[in-house]
């Protein structure tokens, strides 16, 4: 299986799937884990891709172009199975949804929130 991540901070991720079950899994070759800097499709020459909330208040949102932009590139190499878009107000991530999502071979995740959901 391949799990493919885009986030604005790849190096937060590498840490936690460098140890434990997850080192192991990638040693044994049941798991493949690609990191991806968002940033690299950003539309500006800063690198932003975020933006401002169209109805005020707190909190981030991610650009479309950027993310768009990513998701075509690595369509180019090869298909994924599921697209995965991390949301506060998405369906959540359980047992059950993690052994459905493990007979898949390639995963794109976009970004992890503080509040891991999966949003089909």
């Amino acid at each position: 299986m391949t799990i493919e991540i885009l986030t604005v901070l790849p190096e937060l991720l590498e840490s936690p799937f460098a140890h434990s079950i997850m080192k192991r899994a990638q040693e044994r070759g049941h798991l493949n884990i690609k990191l991806h800097q968002l940033r690299n499709w950003a539309i500006n020459k800063h690198g932003q891709v975020d933006d401002y909330q169209y109805g005020g208040g707190a909190g981030m949102v991610i650009m479309c172009e950027p993310l768009v932009n990513a998701i075509e590139a690595l369509q180019k190499d090869h298909q994924f199975d599921e697209i995965i878009y991390m949301t506060p107000d998405g369906k959540p991530f359980n047992q059950q949804t993690a052994n459905q999502l493990s007979l898949e071979g390639n995963l794109l995740m976009r970004d992890f929130e503080d509040n891991f959901k999966y949003q089909q």
